[in-house]
């Protein structure tokens, strides 16, 4: 049984763009919590800055959907680095079979 389950995580006060907000961090990770709410105000608020509407909703939108990109970025990285890797693994795999049999 998760720990969890039996000590379920206190809620943290987060504010985001002048609203305070109760959340129940699933991890525990408080620090974590609060960093990643600073993130979401910081991108609501320089979107603000630009934007011609002052609607929270559509600011939170936008917000959302720069985050959204920012990770499908980070994945595609993370995948082509994961791609990298086992080319790399294969040729090194490669190299040390023919040491090993160049040994015979």
């Amino acid at each position: 049984m998760p720990s969890n389950e039996l000590n379920p995580p206190h809620p943290v006060k987060v504010e985001i763009f002048g609203q305070s907000y109760l959340i129940r961090p699933e991890d525990g990770e408080v620090t974590r919590t609060q960093a990643l709410a600073a993130k979401v105000d910081q991108h609501m608020r320089d979107i603000a800055r630009g934007a011609a509407t002052a609607d929270s909703l559509k600011i939170a939108i936008l917000a959302a959907l720069h985050i959204a990109d920012e990770l499908d970025k980070a994945n595609e990285r993370y995948e082509a680095l994961n791609r990298r890797i086992a080319e790399r693994s294969a040729e090194c795999a490669d190299v040390l079979d023919q040491a090993l049999k160049n040994q015979r």
